[in-house]
């Protein structure tokens, strides 16, 4: 049976995805092999395969993590007893802060979509609109209320500024000139700016 731990402690599916995620950052997913992922993360490919089925749930799970991350804490902004404009404007800051602290899986998530089997393609999109569904309750409950603009549909809103988010890994480097907090303040009072009445 593989080890559940190695010295320091690290389980080993952690240390399996650390491993495929640095491989994959730097490499590309294609071009990294199962043989060197177990190899970096100093296990067998057996006990790759006992926690995970193949490379493919390795990218899956390289972005599922995110998104669940995400999906409980825009629940609890969405949940939170707060106006609305401050609910929207704490989900949409939380969303580029976490994918600004996870840049490298979500640069490789997009850059290596493709590569999912049609199931874990199905179950990512699945995952991601549960996601802009919630995202997109908030603006609709602010445009109901009257506090947001009904000029632009709800979907093309969520849509510019999951649009934002998405394009980080290309342009944004920690070592710029703006911190993952200020671009997130600044994204997300980009979002309530087109959404004022």
């Amino acid at each position: 049976m593989a080890r559940t731990t190695d010295g320091s402690g690290i389980p080993v599916p952690q240390r399996l995805l650390a491993a495929a995620t640095r491989l994959f950052a730097e490499r590309g997913y294609d071009r990294t092999s199962v043989q060197e992922i177990v190899e970096a993360a100093g296990v067998t490919k057996g006990a790759l395969y006992h926690y995970f089925g193949s490379k493919d749930d390795l990218l899956h799970e390289v972005y599922a993590r995110v998104l669940r991350l995400q999906q409980e804490r825009l629940d609890a902004f969405a949940d939170a007893d707060a106006p609305v404009e401050r609910r929207l404007r704490d989900a949409a800051a939380d969303v580029v802060v976490t994918t600004i602290d996870n840049l490298d899986d979500a640069s490789i998530f997009f850059r290596s979509m493709h590569h999912l089997s049609p199931e874990k393609d199905k179950q990512v999109r699945a995952e991601r609109r549960r996601y802009h569904e919630r995202f997109r309750a908030l603006v609709e409950e602010g445009q109901r209320e009257g506090v947001f603009s009904t000029a632009t549909p709800a979907d093309l809103v969520v849509d510019y500024h999951f649009g934002s988010v998405h394009h980080l890994s290309t342009w944004y480097r920690p070592d710029g000139p703006l911190t993952p907090q200020q671009v997130a303040d600044h994204l997300a009072d980009l979002l309530l700016r087109a959404l004022r009445p």
